[in-house]
């Protein structure tokens, strides 16, 4: 480069997002919409959005911001309601419904605004009311653009309201959010999976790190040189990973005495050369900080400890400056860019990365003494930050503080249902903190009651519960609460159910059985749905708890008790359960009764879906999971959404189902019940779609080698599921030998209500067999085990059972009967896929007319089960009939028809041609001419590269 550059705070033109802001403008200005900008930190979200604002078409929109804090205070709502404070101007002439005055209490600069508010209600109308008020206010402000910027940080209560927003956006509103992906909890962006409403877009927008040329145009405009060495670039494309900020902030680190950047020179080299990016960029800020005087170093000192935008006078006062020192100290920082100014007259570092920068080149003393001086400045505060003062008090070194403000913060966080963050705070306290044996008795039996509820960090929690028990401060009066708890969290963990269940039996004894803990304990042992513990077991326990519920007083025991042992007889098809769950309230108002409502309620939909009661196993989930998010119950979120997905299998319900299944299951990865449950779901997709591979893997991860600590009814299903894939891969003793685990798993359980997903497919594969005998003894001890049970799925089964057998003795009436039984029974669930299956052993043995069996190849095409759907199409072709399509023949041009999505899908699964012909019944030529017309059309190479790419069929 021919002559020497000063750099600017940041490149003076947008580079290398050009493609990405046209995206989002075009998102966000087709309202209804909800958009997604997701970049790893100092990626350039921020400035993507600065930009985007200041379009026309986007800042005629009304812009609303609102931004999530890192170290937040267990306030639900804040980042929504932050972006509305500046609404009041649009408001004046607004006609608003009495539902808005709910806001008063929350926004006091739209007071003048807002009607008074109605009387108080309950915390479940309270919550609704609210919703419904910002959604009303958002809807007044008429077009308007949305910002959550940080959704990472946000509190689960914003989420929900999110949550709200998006399941029924105002015409008129974009709802833009901005995320770090690896620090989303669960990597969901709304705490779990959901989908827009239907007429509302939706865009998903990556910002990626720039390669070696991005970082050679960045480069260029931020220098204002018409040439940067593509040498130099590529050497700072390595030392930087591409990320923006850290290329502006690494050529600050070039800067000559007199300000300017000698971007070829040996010194540049030398500093790139010897650098990493987190040391680069220390050395980046210290660069900067060492010109400064040094009441502007110490104010930014002040900056980096309080982690987050503050006023002039909070930072003068951790600072240890007088107001008019700390002015001009303020202003040269501003001035160098050292710090922004980030709201109104709150002033902080333009990115974490900066404040990290800065925070670590503080000696321990002086860090100590500014979180002192932090935690004494914030202690005025009202409401006073709980979470901000636990922890400047506990880097300041005050134990009694951080003791203090943690416990609050952690007791508060717990009351607006955020238990992961009230999970974090205690564990932290209980294995960082100098406790006396009072604290740590109260400390251990908070943190047990508040993990249960939540998701997170549950392996930790049992790493610090068990270390507790062995610790001799905790006494033996807490012992048994913590121990109880400890083997709840347990049997949700994979290879824990066992030893769970152990645990529960010892805080039993420790508790005294008519402990009203104990009796939770006992419930919890009733519930027949994990390992191989004999029901019979099972059925001690929930004899144990029916003998004590009659003399319960406490409300929310009871509660606790009917949530555990009515749907625990729900699953084994106990007709007197209902009579029980009648008990049940319509509604609660304290707390904790409202977390065992909802848990009453996901319990109860998770045994329909089993039993085959799906019609009221919806209406259940539906309320369960309402009341779950209500009083911050996520585990119970997590457990239903997985029943809620197998339900939707069930129902036929296919839309998106993989693609949501799959998010969950990475979201609850470790929460086993929860993981085991979708793999069955994916696994029973892969089967209906010809994905033999993938189905036997998803069956696998469901439990089937590990019957001890699985899901039982699950790894029932599994067995199931891996029969019809052995069958369908034409290995029929593979398929006789799964049948013999499953059905030896579903004998020493001795559940049968849970075998309608097993026994029809294992006697199919008895029968294939040649083992009739077999078959018959199954059915006999089927149809004596589910006598006289309300097991509606079970019923549907076992007549679908007894026309396979029928069928293979030649018996065509008695078989045709039982399978009609049986079609009946599957639809009225409704399960329409395992009704349609019947249907076509219906035809099979009693041919109709030709029409039915196209109607078929419909319905599993509407469903997503292209293998059935094939193989109905060609027992039309081989009984020389083409079959209509519904939406008539037409060209498809460039894009895929339905027949090569297909085929693409299963290329990208890895199957072969040979596989794909055998799935979808069409000759290898065939198959041949559809790959080639797939590569054509997405434009790649090979086989190879389509497996690579992003195609889901």
């Amino acid at each position: 480069m021919s002559r020497n550059a000063v750099p600017e705070s940041s490149s003076p033109v947008l580079v290398g997002r050009s493609a990405e802001l046209r995206a989002l403008a075009a998102a966000v200005t087709r309202p209804p919409a909800v958009v997604l900008l997701e970049g790893e930190a100092g990626i350039g979200k921020t400035r993507l959005l600065t930009e985007l604002l200041r379009l026309p078409e986007v800042a005629a929109r009304r812009p609303l911001v609102g931004y999530c804090q890192p170290m937040r205070e267990p306030f639900p709502y804040g980042v929504v309601l932050e972006a509305l404070r500046e609404a009041g101007a649009q408001l004046a002439t607004a006609e608003l419904s009495p539902v808005t005055g709910v806001l008063r209490p929350y926004l006091p600069e739209l007071a003048a605004f807002l009607p008074e508010p109605p009387e108080a209600a309950d915390s479940r109308s309270e919550r609704h009311r609210m919703f419904r008020a910002v959604r009303e206010l958002l809807e007044v402000l008429g077009p308007a653009v949305l910002v959550v910027e940080d959704l990472h940080w946000s509190d689960d209560g914003s989420r929900q309201l999110l949550r709200f927003l998006t399941a029924d956006l105002p015409p008129g509103l974009s709802l833009l959010l901005t995320y770090r992906r690896e620090e989303l909890p669960g990597g969901i962006t709304l705490g779990r999976a959901f989908r827009p409403a239907p007429g509302t877009s939706s865009e998903v927008i990556e910002l990626t790190p720039f390669d070696a040329e991005g970082v050679r145009r960045l480069t260029t405009a931020i220098l204002g040189e018409s040439e940067v060495s593509p040498d130099f670039a590529a050497l700072l494309h390595e030392r930087t990973a591409g990320i923006p900020f850290v290329v502006e902030e690494t050529l600050r680190t070039l800067r000559g005495a007199e300000g300017a950047v000698y971007s070829d020179g040996a010194t540049a080299k030398r500093l790139l050369d010897n650098a990493e990016v987190p040391a680069l960029l220390r050395e980046a800020m210290l660069e900067r900080l060492s010109g400064l005087p040094i009441p502007a170093r110490r104010l930014a000192h002040a900056a980096a400890v309080l982690g987050m935008p503050a006023s002039r006078e909070m930072l003068a006062e951790v600072a240890g400056l007088l107001p008019g020192r700390a002015d001009e100290a303020l202003t040269r920082l501003l001035d160098t860019q050292v710090l922004r100014e980030s709201g109104h007259c709150r002033y902080g570092f333009r990115h974490t990365l900066a404040q990290q920068a800065v925070y670590r080149t503080l000696a321990g003393p002086d860090r100590q003494l500014l979180h002192q001086r932090a935690a004494k400045a914030l202690a005025t505060a009202e409401p006073p930050p709980l979470v901000r003062l636990a922890e400047h008090s506990r880097r300041g070194g005050d134990q009694a503080g951080w003791l203090r403000h943690g416990e609050a913060a952690a007791d508060r966080a717990a009351e607006v249902g955020d238990p992961s963050t009230a999970t974090g705070l205690l564990k932290e306290l209980l294995t960082d903190g100098v406790l006396a044996d009072a604290d740590v008795d109260r400390l251990a039996v908070k943190l047990s009651r508040v993990a249960v509820l939540g998701v997170a960090q549950q392996h930790q929690v049992i790493e610090v519960l068990e270390g507790l028990l062995t610790d001799h401060r905790l006494a033996e009066g807490s012992r048994g609460q913590v121990r109880l708890n400890l083997g709840l969290l347990l049997i949700r963990q994979e290879g824990g159910q066992e030893s769970g269940r152990t645990e529960i039996e010892t805080a039993i004894h420790e508790l005294g059985e008519r402990d009203p803990l104990a009796l939770r304990g006992m419930s919890a042992l009733a519930q027949p749905f994990i390992g191989t513990t004999p029901v019979a077991e099972h059925l001690r326990w929930m004899s144990k708890v029916d003998g004590l519920i009659a003399d319960v007083t406490d409300p929310a025991v009871l509660l606790t008790l009917i949530a555990s042992n009515g749907p625990s007889r729900l699953h084994i098809g106990d007709p007197g359960a209902w009579e029980l769950l009648a008990r049940l309230p319509a509604h609660t108002e304290a707390r904790a009764e409202q977390q065992q409502l909802a848990r009453a309620h996901c319990n109860i939909g998770d045994a329909c879906a089993w039993t085959g009661h799906l019609r009221r196993a919806e209406s259940q989930l539906r309320t369960g999971i309402r009341l779950a998010h209500e009083c911050g119950a996520s585990y119970l979120v997590s457990i239903a959404s997985a029943t809620r997905m197998h339900l939707n299998w069930l129902t036929g319900d296919w839309d998106s189902v993989s693609d949501r299944a799959r998010r969950l299951a990475e979201e609850y990865r470790e929460l086993r019940p929860v993981a085991d449950e979708l793999s069955l779901v994916l696994g029973s997709l892969a089967v209906a779609k010809g994905e033999w591979d993938r189905a036997a893997r998803y069956f696998a991860d469901s439990g089937i080698g590990r019957a001890e600590n699985a899901v039982t009814p699950v790894a029932l299903a599994a067995h199931g599921g891996m029969i019809r894939t052995l069958l369908a891969k034409e290995d029929v003793a593979g398929a006789a030998a799964a049948a013999d685990d499953g059905l030896r798993l579903l004998r020493r359980k001795g559940v049968w209500s849970w075998a309608g997903e097993l026994v029809p497919p294992a006697v199919i594969a008895y029968c294939e067999a040649g083992r009739i005998d077999a078959a018959d003894a199954l059915l006999g001890e089927f149809a004596a085990a589910i006598d006289g049970l309300d097991t509606p799925m079970a019923d549907a089964a076992l007549a679908e059972a007894r026309g396979v057998v029928e069928a293979r003795r030649g018996d065509q009436a008695r078989a045709v009967e039982f399978l009609t039984e049986a079609r009946a029974g599957y639809a009225a669930l409704p399960a329409p896929y395992y009704a349609a299956l019947v249907g076509v052993r219906l035809l099979e043995l009693s041919p109709a007319p030709d029409g039915e069996l196209a109607a078929l190849a419909e319905e599993f095409t509407a469903l997503g089960a292209t293998r059935d759907a094939a193989r109905c199409r060609h027992l039309l072709r081989v009984s020389g009939v083409v079959a209509p399509s519904r939406r008539g023949r037409r060209g498809y041009g460039n894009e895929l028809s339905p027949r090569e999505r297909d085929v693409a899908r299963l290329v990208a699964g890895g199957s072969t041609n040979r596989e794909i012909a055998e799935v979808l019944f069409l000759s290898r030529r065939t198959v041949e001419q559809h790959v080639a017309n797939v590569l054509r059309k997405l434009d790649l190479h090979s086989r190879a590269d389509l497996r690579n790419s992003e195609f889901v069929g």
